[in-house]
């Protein structure tokens, strides 16, 4: 094991004692940065040692649930702290997760694996199967909202609520029983397995047992960090008079950089099938995770949450559904791909900036 995926965790976690016992200035926070940035290689570099170990598609889930369930509790932690001023952060920070992995990532992927490979491919059946969970709970989660009339505004009733979340909770289940056991095979790599195993040999039990718990260490002080700098956010957008949105944007932003920095790596071996396992789970755990952890949490705090999304972040969700089953539907991407969705990612960018 390098020494760096275990010492830059551990200077995180220095710099939050350092923050918790009053630590505050410019340069606490550029220290807060940049440990956050270097901990999330470190927290890639085990994602990949644990992924190795356990196999395709099991590794790319450890790592996707396992960002997930923090981010979730950084959205639950700041809602909770002030519950009437986030009633739409869960809102803000799911949809750009699904943008930034949709788009940002998959984008990227497509790009720099189209560039350096000419032509990848990747299991079709298991893309479509992700696409249509995907479809099915953005609309739901995103779009119903705006559409009841049991109450008025963007919300659900707290029936509505909890069938929203027993539905996103059944959808996501569903998904992970078919990707694991039922159709396993929709999820692997397209090269033989003596191939797949022949790159490198697979750590001891002991190595991804120590690279699971840095694993966890790694990610609970990258969101710790990005908790303490979204106060730094929060009053940056308030200075340059932007969307309020673009807060849910950089914690999402922030959360994703591991997953993003892994499927990057993937690409870049020609794993596209990895990459996309990475990037489409990610995204389906980000709804079907935190809406049920959001609703529970409004229920129990008597506020309502926002969850309809306006007509602009309707428009781009369904650009990008849509142009995610043509790119994916034929199950071989090139360049091409890859700009069109880092042109969405733009257009979201852009527009969340400049609403």
């Amino acid at each position: 094991m390098p020494w760096w995926a275990w010492t830059w965790p551990a200077l995180a976690w220095l710099v939050l004692l350092l923050k918790f016992a009053g630590g505050a200035g410019a340069a606490v926070a550029a220290a807060a940065g940049i440990a956050l940035i270097t901990t999330v290689f470190s927290a890639v570099y085990h994602a990949e040692v644990v992924a190795h170990r356990v196999g395709e598609p099991f590794g790319t889930i450890v790592l996707a649930v396992a960002v997930t369930v923090i981010e979730v509790a950084l959205i639950v932690s700041v809602v909770i702290a002030a519950p009437a001023e986030k009633v739409e952060l869960a809102r803000d920070t799911v949809f750009a997760a699904v943008m930034i992995v949709c788009n940002g990532i998959v984008g990227l992927c497509l790009l720099w694996g189209g560039a350096r490979h000419r032509e990848q491919g990747f299991q079709i059946q298991g893309a479509s199967a992700a696409l249509a969970v995907l479809a099915a709970l953005t609309t739901l989660t995103l779009i119903l909202p705006n559409v009841v009339t049991t109450i008025p505004g963007p919300v659900f009733s707290t029936s509505q609520l909890v069938f929203a979340g027993i539905v996103s909770l059944v959808l996501y289940s569903g998904f992970i029983f078919v990707q694991t056991v039922r159709h396993r095979d929709y999820f692997l790599p397209l090269e033989p397995e003596h191939e797949r195993g022949a790159h490198a040999k697979p750590p001891t039990n002991r190595t991804a047992l120590v690279s699971f718990g840095l694993l966890f260490v790694a990610l609970v002080a990258v969101v710790a960090l990005a908790k303490s700098l979204t106060p730094v956010v929060e009053t940056a957008v308030r200075q340059l008079d932007v969307s309020k949105g673009l807060v849910g944007i950089v914690i999402a932003g922030m959360v994703l950089l591991p997953e993003g920095l892994a499927a990057l790596q993937a690409a870049r071996a020609n794993r596209l099938q990895t990459s996309l396992n990475l990037a489409l789970g990610s995204a389906l755990a980000s709804i079907g995770l935190t809406i049920p952890t959001v609703a529970v949490v409004s229920i129990a705090l008597h506020q309502p949450i926002t969850l309809g999304l306006d007509q602009k972040d309707q428009t781009l969700l369904a650009l990008t559904l849509f142009i995610s089953v043509i790119t994916l539907g034929t199950g071989r991407t090139t360049v091409l791909q890859g700009v069109i969705h880092l042109a969405i990612f733009a257009v979201f960018l852009f527009f969340a900036i400049v609403p």
